[in-house]
């Protein structure tokens, strides 16, 4: 089963200056750790150069290097017999917005000839001292969080009741938090174990690693996100027949600033929830003065909104330490009844196990 494109478009330097030990660096973290639209050989950012990408996120070292420069990531590639050809910003910043800072690295990158990605709400295409530039190198500009033309858009039709697979929405707590790579790890797991299965991206980062069908939430003219939603899932049902579909969460249902998660539940139907929650973070990511609502409380409204039950909590480790996680998992457990484990170090069975609890009960006459 498919969830993602299968080849690489060509070899990405990831640009994340001074982002990347932050959330703010997310996207440049989704692929570090997966992405199969593109062989990434470098991140860049100068505060943490000459580490490796992938131990920096607690995880296995990668071999993916962080360096200080372009100019050094380029030169990184070519001794390697590789030459870059995307430069793919990484960064995925409050508000959405590319740093003044950045820009010049953006046109530094044309200037060399290297295709660019961007996620953010400031538009390549439609700067034009870039767009020129890169008219003149033959670059390609893509901006993923571009609105779509209107008549190209979906509006909800009801035709999600006839998808036949079980439909999992992960879910969160805040913005920032880890509910694409959840996800991910789900679906990756699901398939390995012979239970046919796809992910709906819904941002510009699960674009960015290669998913083959989802939607940037928001990009999208607001009448049009429901059927954008319900178009994506029926796309994957009616191509691919998955026994589970996971959409991954957008923001959280009561986040101030990123109030994601009511159209998924509307329109995507699920038949359960997945609840992606750092118990460490007290107030929401970049607001401080804003404190997330209790665990409960987040509970009770994505269950009173769906009338489906939230089945497991994925656990993101954020500032915690790794000989107190257990111990956290557990109170979350005694706390909500629910089991609650982090994917990225307990692996994903515990939460599978939830979901296939819930598809036996969801299948039962």
């Amino acid at each position: 089963m498919s969830s993602f494109i299968e080849d690489p478009e060509g070899n990405a330097i990831v640009y994340c200056e001074g982002a990347y030990r932050t959330p703010s660096g997310k996207t440049a973290h989704g692929l570090v750790r997966f992405t199969r639209r593109y062989r990434v050989v470098a991140v860049i950012d100068s505060t943490c150069a000459g580490e490796d990408a992938g131990s920096l996120l607690g995880g296995t070292p990668s071999g993916i290097p962080v360096l200080a420069n372009l100019n050094e990531a380029v030169d990184w590639a070519r001794e390697r017999g590789t030459t870059a050809t995307h430069f793919v910003i990484g960064l995925a910043p409050d508000g959405g917005r590319l740093p003044p800072g950045a820009r010049l690295d953006v046109i530094d990158a044309v200037g060399r000839g290297l295709d660019v990605d961007c996620g953010l709400h400031d538009y390549l295409s439609e700067d034009q001292e870039i767009a020129t530039l890169a008219r003149a190198r033959n670059v390609t500009l893509r901006d993923i969080r571009k609105p779509p033309p209107v008549k190209a858009l979906h509006f909800f039709s009801g035709r999600i009741e006839q998808v036949g697979a079980l439909r999992i929405a992960v879910l969160g707590t805040d913005s920032a938090l880890g509910k694409r790579t959840t996800t991910a790890i789900l679906t990756n797991h699901f398939d390995a174990k012979a239970v046919p299965s796809v992910m709906i991206g819904t941002g510009q980062t699960a674009w960015l690693q290669g998913v083959r069908y989802g939607i940037v939430l928001d990009s999208l003219v607001n009448d049009f996100v429901s059927g954008e939603i319900e178009n994506a899932v029926w796309n994957a049902w009616s191509e691919q027949k998955p026994e589970i579909i996971f959409i991954e969460g957008q923001g959280s249902l009561l986040n101030p600033a990123y109030p994601g998660g009511f159209e998924i539940l509307a329109a995507g139907r699920p038949h359960g929830i997945v609840l992606q929650h750092a118990p460490a973070r007290k107030e929401y990511d970049g607001f401080p003065g804003y404190p997330i609502q209790p665990l409960a409380t987040q509970i009770d409204a994505l269950q009173v909104v769906s009338g489906k039950p939230v089945v497991a909590i994925s656990v993101n480790h954020e500032n915690i330490p790794r000989e107190s996680l257990d111990a956290v998992c557990r109170d979350l457990e005694e706390e909500t009844g629910l089991p609650a484990v982090d994917p990225l170090v307990h692996g994903p069975d515990i939460l599978a196990r939830a979901i296939e609890s819930l598809r036996a009960r969801t299948q039962s006459p």
